[in-house]
């Protein structure tokens, strides 16, 4: 009973716990990152792409509107 339970939390923490942790990251990280650090984010996107392809229809980020002073 523990193996099943050991690969539902396995799972769960692949498809849905660490895309979201990588979602607000990007989002906080995607115009200050260096050319190293980027290098790094795109691994990570690529190894959780299942994850963050199954959150896809729910998160929508937006660039951020500028902001102009008159």
């Amino acid at each position: 009973m523990i193996v099943p339970l050991l690969y539902l939390a396995l799972a769960g923490a692949y498809l849905l716990v660490v895309p979201v942790a990588l979602l607000f990251y990007l989002n906080l990280r995607w115009y200050t990152a260096s050319s190293v650090e980027r290098t790094l984010m795109y691994f990570v996107v690529f190894l959780f792409f299942p994850g963050l392809l199954v959150l896809s229809p729910f998160i929508n980020l937006r660039p951020r509107p500028r902001k102009i002073e008159v």
